[in-house]
């Protein structure tokens, strides 16, 4: 009778260890496959736009303060230096469409300089001015 008890109990134990293990191989497959959006670092008083659309989704973003400073990957960059820095991210997550998130007071001529810049790197880019309603 004691073998009956023995065995009865051991049959009823469920091993979810299998389970364990493709849950965890899940989670590290999503984690590595998502993929993260870099903003400019700052934020930027948008000028609104009437005829808005939706650009698919961009990797690179520059910023452009009122003042003239010109942001990209959370830092300050020198308008001569924009095109290394657009090769340089490129490098890291390949991209064809650049956006622009220009300051409403920011000069006309930083932009074009940093749209000449962007032409530089690649002139395939697709360069994107971001509005209020981008």
């Amino acid at each position: 009778m004691a073998r009956k008890r023995i065995r009865e109990d051991e049959e009823a134990a469920i091993d979810i260890t299998p389970m364990m293990d493709i849950v965890f191989i899940m989670l590290i497959f999503f984690i590595v496959t998502t993929s993260f959006v870099k903003e400019a670092g700052i934020d930027v008083n948008k000028p609104e736009a009437t005829q808005a659309t939706k650009k698919p989704s961009a990797t690179i973003f520059i910023a452009i303060r009122a003042n003239g400073e010109v942001w990209m990957d959370k830092r300050p960059v020198d308008v001569e230096r924009v095109a290394a820095n657009i090769e340089r991210l490129r490098a890291e997550s390949p991209t064809d469409t650049i956006i622009i998130q220009a300051d409403k007071e920011a000069k006309h001529g930083i932009v074009m300089e940093v749209m000449d810049q962007i032409k530089v790197a690649d002139p395939s880019l697709v360069i994107t001015v971001a509005g209020e309603n981008n």
